[in-house]
């Protein structure tokens, strides 16, 4: 009875108004995650399979453009790679970045 138009209009409010506020902010993230997260994951995990799969006699660039053929591959994260002719190098394998076959 004694209640004033101001409060009652702020009590009409209802939680579906906070739905609406965070909708854009829900509709942006998954368009991030479909433009850029995604395909980025697709591409990390084809790197680290690649690089998994060196063996040895394989031709390799390294990400600072050296080529080279892997002439040992020492352990899970080491490989050794002939650059020249006796100049062997021990180089990291997530330092690798394409193997050209054989």
């Amino acid at each position: 009875m004694f209640i004033s138009k101001a409060y009652a209009a702020t009590q009409t409010a209802g939680g579906s108004d906070i739905f609406l506020q965070l909708l854009p902010f829900l509709l942006i993230f998954v368009i991030i995650y479909f433009l850029i997260l995604r395909p980025q994951q697709k591409r990390v995990k084809a790197h680290r399979d690649m690089v998994h799969s060196v063996q040895k006699g394989d031709t390799v660039v390294t990400q600072g453009g050296i080529l080279g053929k892997v002439t040992k591959v020492i352990d899970a994260n080491e490989v050794q790679i002939e650059i020249a002719d006796g100049v062997k190098v021990k180089i990291v394998r997530s330092m690798i970045a394409e193997v050209r076959g054989k």
